[in-house]
């Protein structure tokens, strides 16, 4: 299988046992999935998930309970391929999950909605809902490295490497056999799409893609189970993925050490309600002001020093017309993080576009480094320049952004964070987003994945 490494790819993913999976990856698999559930509530009330929410409700017969699926931000009940769909899309909007540096692809917006929602229309134990959880981030992130950068440039990954991650998710909690999987890798890759055109003008894509690549997902691993023949070179192939979308691909990244690198324990968590590609200059910006002790209004001028690919996706944003634009839009993000010391979901939501954030956003520039694209997508260094207004130059780095690996969210602040998210959207009270936690935490050990929420709280509201 060296000659065909979709197939090498799909066995793997197919053949997939929770006890091949490291302890430690396992641990990092739950927090990646509490971590989820956060940024999955925190999209109740957005309105274009609500707008996804309410086609998929009228595309399925418009009854708020009529599937064995949970959708996080009503509470009611769905089919598993229309769970996915809301799922993906409510948990990409708040820009808080998480983040693979190396594919520049985020797995649990995709992984997450259709493992739980197999899992609660199989009954299917926590162990087989981590191994299938687990594979859709292996697949997904190595898709993510081997299309490379010149697809990012253009693709927005997690629509398109996302789309055959969910496939994966789905296939193994369905029990495929490696050549169904294969299958099903076919069938998503021939539906993967997803551009970054939407940021110039503000539109609702970017929820789209993620609602989209979990359903596809998993209606292609559904469609192989039932005997659906999917194309079998879909991402080497001569008129596969990467011909169609990428000029550096490398098929080799595809099976790079198989179950021996572990791929989902270098995600990272997101801290900053923000495109990622501002995090190292927040941070590094951060660094300055608490050694220098500089408030905003010391502050003359900011260069972020970034690589090629911040360029690409946040030069397209110049002046944020929306709270999601401005998450795309270094000035905005380092305005809001020099004023409050944190880029949050109420920052953004209360103040993008305040007078002194404005003029702030005016005074910072991105500038191309050497230095920190040659370490991109690998590592995602953080460089700026502070110009005081009475003329001093403060220099700041951070090699490790807060959320990645090596300096990653303790249980502690990812529950934090998910109290912080239910909270803006309303989607849970304190007391329910603790019980939530409380059952959250002990998901691989459970034998059969239920409600989210629990029977004593899953009241359900009317989408």
């Amino acid at each position: 299988m060296t000659d065909h490494p979709s197939l090498t790819l799909a066995t793997f993913a197919a053949q997939l046992d929770f006890d091949s999976i490291p302890q430690a990856v396992v641990e990092r698999t739950v927090n990646l999935y509490v971590d989820w559930l956060g940024s999955a509530l925190a999209g109740k009330g957005a309105r274009p998930v609500e707008t996804i929410t309410r086609f998929a409700r009228q595309a399925g017969g418009g009854a708020v309970n009529s599937g064995p699926s949970e959708v996080l931000i009503d509470r009611g009940r769905t089919t598993p391929y229309f769970a996915a769909m809301i799922n993906g899309a409510a948990s990409h909007f708040a820009e808080q999950d998480d983040v693979h540096n190396g594919s520049v692809f985020h797995p649990a917006t995709v992984v997450f909605p259709v493992a739980l929602a197999l899992a609660q229309a199989k009954r299917a134990s926590g162990r087989d809902f981590i191994a299938a959880a687990v594979a859709g981030y292996e697949v997904g992130i190595r898709i993510g490295e081997f299309l490379g950068r010149s697809h990012y440039k253009v693709f927005h990954t997690t629509g398109t490497a996302g789309t055959v991650a969910a496939a994966a998710t789905a296939g193994r909690m369905l029990g495929l056999s490696p050549m169904q999987m294969l299958d099903a890798f076919g069938s998503a890759g021939t539906q993967a799409s997803g551009l970054w055109e939407f940021l110039r003008d503000a539109a609702d894509s970017k929820q789209l893609h993620t609602a989209m690549a979990a359903a596809n997902g998993l209606m292609a691993a559904q469609l192989a189970a039932d005997g659906f023949k999917g194309a079998t070179h879909i991402l080497e192939g001569a008129q596969g993925m990467a011909a169609g979308m990428s000029s550096d691909a490398d098929p080799a990244r595809l099976v790079d050490r198989l179950g021996t690198r572990w791929a989902t324990a270098e995600t990272s968590f997101k801290f900053h309600a923000a495109c990622r590609h501002t995090h190292p200059a927040a941070d590094a910006l951060l660094a300055v002001v608490h050694e220098h002790k500089l408030a905003p209004r010391d502050i003359a001028k900011v260069v972020a020093h970034v690589h090629q690919g911040a360029i690409d996706v946040l030069g397209a944003v110049v002046t944020p017309r929306t709270v999601h634009q401005a998450k795309f839009n270094m000035g905005t993000v380092l305005g809001l993080v020099a004023y409050h010391g944190y880029a949050g979901v109420t920052e953004f939501e209360q103040g993008f576009d305040a007078d002194s954030i404005a003029a702030f956003r005016d005074n910072v520039e991105m500038a191309f480094d050497a230095e920190v694209d040659a370490a991109y997508p690998a590592r995602w260094i953080g460089k700026v320049t502070v110009t005081t207004t009475d003329g001093r130059t403060f220099k700041g780095r951070v090699d490790e952004p807060k959320g990645d690996p090596g300096n990653t969210l303790s249980r502690d602040e990812i529950a934090t964070k998910l109290h912080r998210l239910a909270a803006f959207s309303g989607a849970a009270t304190e007391g329910e987003a603790a019980a939530l936690l409380s059952n959250a935490w002990e998901i691989a050990g459970q034998p059969c994945v239920e409600s989210v929420f629990g029977a004593e709280t899953n009241s359900t509201v009317a989408a």
